[in-house]
C-alpha cells in the first residue's frame, strides 16, 4: 500500500513541477536572471510551496508518528559547516548553469528534455561520489 500512495505523491509532485514551469530550464534561468529578462513567476511558484509545507508541517509534526513509518526522519544537527556550504555552492551552480535542480531534472527525463540526458547522469555520479567522499570521512 505504501508504494501506491509514494507512487501518487511523486506523480502529483512531478505534475506540479510541469505546470508550475519548474521542469522547463529556459524558464527556471529567466527566473535566476534578474539582471536581464528576469521572469518573477517562480516566485509565486516558491512561495505558495513554501506556505502549503509550512501548513502541511504544523498539521503532520503534532502526530506521534507518521502514517507509514515508524517515526520521523528529522535532521538531528542545525551546524552550518564547510560540507553543507560546499554542496549548496555546487547545488547552486548546476542549477544556475543547468536551469535544473535535482526533482525537476528527473521529471524532465519523462518529458525527454534534451538538457536532461547530461544533467541527471553528470548529477547521479555527484551523488555517489559524494556518498563516497562522506563515508571516507566518517
Amino acid at each position: 500500500m505504501s508504494l501506491l500512495i509514494n507512487l501518487a505523491a511523486g506523480l502529483i509532485f512531478g505534475l506540479g513541477l510541469v505546470i508550475s514551469g519548474m521542469a522547463n530550464p529556459a524558464k527556471v534561468l529567466n527566473f535566476l536572471d534578474v539582471a536581464g529578462h528576469w521572469d518573477p513567476s517562480l516566485a509565486f511558484v516558491m512561495a505558495g510551496a513554501i506556505a502549503v509545507t509550512a501548513t502541511g508541517y504544523r498539521f503532520v509534526l503534532r502526530r506521534s508518528k507518521p502514517l507509514l513509518d515508524d517515526s520521523f526522519h528529522l535532521p538531528g544537527w542545525s551546524t552550518i559547516d564547510r560540507p553543507l556550504v560546499i554542496g549548496s555552492a555546487i547545488f547552486g551552480l548546476g542549477w544556475g548553469l543547468f536551469g535544473f535542480c535535482p526533482g525537476p531534472a528527473i521529471t524532465s527525463l519523462g518529458l525527454a528534455a534534451t538538457g536532461t540526458l547530461v544533467f541527471v547522469p553528470a548529477m547521479l555520479i555527484g551523488i555517489a561520489v559524494a556518498g563516497l567522499v562522506g563515508k571516507s570521512r566518517s
